[in-house]
């Protein structure tokens, strides 16, 4: 890519970034890395009732961190959350990390109901109203919400810098907000987790953008290790 080793910039909350930072050191990646949350996950202290569930659905890890654990059945939205929520005990199964897949593996499965899908205040789907009409009966609880954050002055001056900076964006919420704060001038090089984050960023001007294969953190990972390793 360059001759310069790029700043490796995580935009994610606190918790999801470090253990994406992790994960980067894990794969023998030596680059800086700058964590600077531009969201923050704020516990909604929502009650949650199991009594009458046969199931619950995790749409993210912070949703699963939010609650205590269990032995139910919990459908999670991908490979990470459902080790996070085996962690805590419950009986987790992975979809392909995004709501369609979630949605498509709760129907193949056929639980007899009712679930709750544990959440964020922003979720993107209605998966619980598109299980309820498809015959599952799926309910909402809000435990998190999202609030944004400014870039840290490291990364703002960072970003204004002459060194190429990496940014992986894991979400189109994620997308919107990183470009609301620019205009930056270092050159970016972009990895986006699906097209529609790809979408959420329009014409923000990025040096290259690179597609994940998987919608997965490892995935991410392993796109930001092949911009570090391009000529």
């Amino acid at each position: 890519m360059t001759d310069v080793t790029p700043l490796i910039l995580l935009t994610r909350p606190l918790a999801d970034a470090k253990a994406f930072a992790a994960l980067l050191v894990g794969m023998g990646l030596s680059a800086e890395v700058e964590i600077s949350p531009i969201v923050e996950i704020v516990p909604t202290e929502t009650e949650i009732d199991l009594f009458d569930l046969s199931g619950v659905i995790f749409s993210s890890r912070n949703a699963v961190a939010a609650v205590p654990g269990h032995d139910l059945p919990a459908w999670c939205v991908g490979e990470a959350t459902a080790a996070a929520a085996q962690a805590k005990g419950w009986r987790a199964v992975a979809a392909d990390g995004d709501a369609d897949s979630l949605y498509a593996r709760v129907l193949a499965d056929a639980p007899q109901g009712p679930l709750l899908h544990i959440r964020g205040e922003v979720a993107r789907g209605d998966l619980a109203g598109r299980l309820t009409k498809a015959g599952i009966e799926t309910r909402d609880a809000v435990v998190y919400r999202q609030e944004p954050r400014l870039l840290s002055e490291r990364a703002k001056r960072a970003l204004l810098r002459e060194k190429p900076v990496i940014v992986p964006l894991f979400s189109p919420r994620a997308a919107v907000q990183f470009a609301s704060q620019g205009p930056y001038s270092a050159p970016l090089h972009v990895v986006v987790m699906s097209t529609a984050v790809r979408q959420a960023l329009g014409d923000f001007p990025v040096e290259t953008f690179v597609l994940a294969e998987k919608k997965e953190a490892n995935a991410m990972a392993n796109a930001v290790a092949g911009l570090l390793n391009a000529e």
